[in-house]
């Protein structure tokens, strides 16, 4: 979609290519607002940034479908009950038509453990809203607060 853009933009005045250049911005920033939304423990406000049928894959465990099961699963981590997300720091993002992928650290903590996890996020969005979602991580970097929360 992106190529017949540029080349449609080529012939009609570069319309379609500023149309790509804003949906590009726009996408980017959507998913900065949700990754940042994500530290306030409220995932009611995080999935308003996710479509109904949202297709989430934290690697390395199985993907979900829907805000809802993604707001769930979240919820206690994010909130305190079994950690708390206390910072996010997106490093790097890029975005290209519906499409944003970031460099990020995110600081998990649990009681006295603090867990430093780089994460890379790729991001679908569609109509302004995350459609597709997949966080690539190391589970071993992961796997102290797992074991803490299992305790």
């Amino acid at each position: 979609a992106i190529d017949a853009a540029r080349a449609l933009g080529k012939t009609a005045g570069g319309f379609f290519s500023s149309a790509v250049r804003v949906m590009t911005a726009s996408n980017s920033e959507t998913v900065r607002r949700f990754c940042h939304s994500l530290v306030s423990g409220d995932m009611a406000l995080a999935v308003r940034h996710l479509s109904n049928d949202v297709y989430y894959q934290n690697m390395p465990w199985e993907p979900m479908r829907g805000a809802r099961t993604v707001q769930e699963f979240l919820q206690p981590f994010v909130d305190g009950t079994h950690s708390t997300l206390t910072s996010l720091d997106i490093h790097h993002q890029v975005a290209e038509g519906d499409t944003v992928m970031n460099a990020r650290t995110e600081v998990w903590e649990r009681r006295n453990l603090r867990v430093v996890l780089p994460v890379a996020g790729v991001f679908v969005l569609r109509e302004g809203l995350i459609v597709r979602w997949c966080d690539y991580w190391d589970l071993a970097t992961f796997k102290p607060l797992l074991d803490a929360i299992c305790q």
